[in-house]
């Protein structure tokens, strides 16, 4: 079953010139495997369809069960010079709960507002 983000994990973020830093945090601990082989660096940037110029990294957090995203060349030149304010820290940190994921059915049980699914 595919699923948005947004019922597996939760996000935080922040931003520095033109570069966004987004982190996610696995709900339990038996999505963040999921999250891990489903949200790779390539996939994040691509899911944000040419608003991040830049590389994006992952780091990955284990013992909180978390993901870093650090992603240059995402801010439209920097917060301060850009006339884009859709793109601040904030707004893509919300976006990626949009990523849909592949919920295997054991685990389904688990998700946060499963019932509006």
């Amino acid at each position: 079953m595919r699923v948005l983000l947004q019922h597996l994990a939760h996000a935080r973020s922040g931003d520095k010139g033109n570069t966004s830093n987004i982190s996610v945090f696995a709900y339990e601990p038996e999505f963040y495997d999921l999250l891990k082989a489903q949200l790779t660096a390539e996939r994040f940037k691509d899911f944000y369809r040419g608003v991040i110029k830049g590389e994006v990294l992952r780091y990955e957090v284990d013992n909180i069960q978390a993901m870093n995203f650090v992603a240059h060349g995402a801010l439209g030149g920097g917060v301060s010079r850009s006339l884009c304010l859709d793109n601040y820290g904030k707004a893509l940190s919300a976006a990626i709960l949009g990523f849909e994921i592949d919920v295997p059915e054991h685990l389904q049980g688990k998700l946060l507002g499963r019932h509006l699914l």
